[in-house]
């Protein structure tokens, strides 16, 4: 399991690291610098101090000092005079000036100058510099260094009293109750934390919301539902107790209607259940042309059973994304409605073309329609228009879940349904995607 606190104590600790590093390497630079031009002005004044006098009478008076350097001493016929150090791996020539001279044993830093009648040269191995150069640096870096475990033992502290607030948050949240969806106050909270209590916040309302909608259904379903259970154990009764096959008879076809009614009910609870959001399946590319032309295809019997002429008025190719099932199932609920409140002998036309650059489906009946102050009510769970005296079909049996089952379909889809009216007098439907 991955921790933050480990995480940032190991990063802090290697920029820490690094820094000190890149600081070392810097210091070092800095102090061979200054240590190379500290001993090449030592070399300088060396050869400087040494008298112009023929070399036989200093030769006993000299000393070259133990940082290493070299004496080597050449009379003006190029004769070796002197040779300090004779196992250094040092050419035997002179060169005027500084230069750097490369050998097995290392590179040292040669300077040649004339004293006098004698050509002088003073070398000393760059290793001394290196060595003195690295001890500075060391010199300086070892506090930090020595400081890097309590820095370490802080930062740990640090960011421990950083992640403070997510436990308090993470305290708050495991001390709950399941049913307790009010949002986590965040006044007191760092401004880092603050999106993410939010974010919570959000989601809990939208929990919230959901439950209560549950809620809510469960309540509703469960209320439509005891009427034609309730009618189906009297019809039930009804049966057992007849006494003759016509009676018998009856209550059987009413029993069965009453089943029918309790099945419609039931699968109509089960759509809109799987209409609720976030339920939507993957979306893919369709033709509404096509998929209307099926739905219609589908009810074309039942609508010549009823009297009603349906049929497609005008049809254009139409592409929407979406989950052509959940949208069969709300043109099949728009077509059922329509065609279910026609009169005989009415007719139901549907439409279905590109209206400023969006696909529209249009349902047209001449049947009763719906008074405008009804219209925003019609798509409510379980509201039924009430029967006027141009309503009262016997064969008309709903639930008042055909205009929710089809909102919230047309919601998913980023789709608006309106109602208006027809110029046959009926209700046109309008579903814009």
């Amino acid at each position: 399991m991955r921790s933050i606190r480990r995480q940032l104590l190991f990063w802090l600790l290697a920029i820490v690291l690094l820094g000190v590093g890149i600081a070392g390497w810097l210091i070092y630079r800095q102090a061979l610098a200054e240590a190379n031009e500290l001993f090449d002005y030592q070399l300088q004044e060396i050869a400087a101090a040494l008298p112009a006098e023929p070399f036989s009478q200093i030769l006993s008076s000299r000393d070259t000092g133990d940082e290493g350097i070299v004496l080597q001493i050449w009379n003006r016929n190029g004769v070796l005079m002197y040779y300090s150090h004779p196992r250094a791996p040092l050419a035997p020539r002179a060169e005027l000036g500084f230069s750097t001279e490369r050998t097995e044993r290392g590179d040292w830093r040669v300077y040649g100058a004339i004293v006098g009648d004698n050509v002088v040269q003073l070398a000393q191995p760059l290793s001394v510099r290196n060595r003195l150069a690295a001890n500075v640096a060391l010199r300086t870096l070892w506090p930090l260094i020595i400081l890097l475990p309590v820095l370490g033992v802080a930062v740990w502290g640090v960011v421990g009293r950083g992640l403070a607030p997510l436990r308090r948050v993470t305290g708050a949240l495991d001390a709950r109750h399941p049913e307790a969806l009010d949002p986590l106050p965040d006044s007191r909270l760092p401004v880092e934390v603050r999106p993410l209590v939010r974010a919570l916040n959000g989601l809990l309302e939208r929990l919230a919301a959901a439950l209560d909608t549950q809620k809510a259904f469960v309540a509703d379903a469960a209320h439509e539902l005891r009427t034609p259970l309730a009618a189906v154990q009297i019809q039930a009764q009804l049966v057992a107790r007849a006494h003759d096959d016509a009676t018998r008879s009856e209550a059987l076809t009413d029993l069965q209607a009453g089943v029918t009614r309790a099945t419609r009910l039931a699968e109509q609870l089960l759509a809109l259940a799987r209409t609720e959001p976030d339920g939507r399946e993957a979306a893919s590319q369709l033709d509404l042309d096509a998929l209307l032309h099926d739905c219609v295809a589908s009810y074309a019997p039942l609508a010549q059973r009823r009297g009603v002429d349906l049929g497609i008025e005008a049809s254009e190719t139409a592409l929407v994304s979406g989950d052509p099932e959940a949208l069969r199932v709300l043109f099949n609920n728009l077509i059922d409605n329509a065609t279910k409140y026609t009169p005989s002998g009415g007719r139901v036309d549907v439409c279905v073309r590109e209206a400023d650059g969006h696909p529209t489906v249009q349902i047209a009946d001449n049947g009763p329609g719906i008074a405008r102050e009804e219209r925003s009510r019609v798509f409510d769970r379980f509201y039924r228009v009430g029967e006027g005296a141009n309503r009262a079909r016997t064969d008309v049996a709903g639930s008042g879940l055909g205009l929710a089952i089809v909102r919230r379909i047309a919601l998913q889809h980023h789709a608006s349904v309106t109602l208006g009216d027809s110029q046959s007098g009926g209700l046109l439907v309008t579903v814009t995607f």
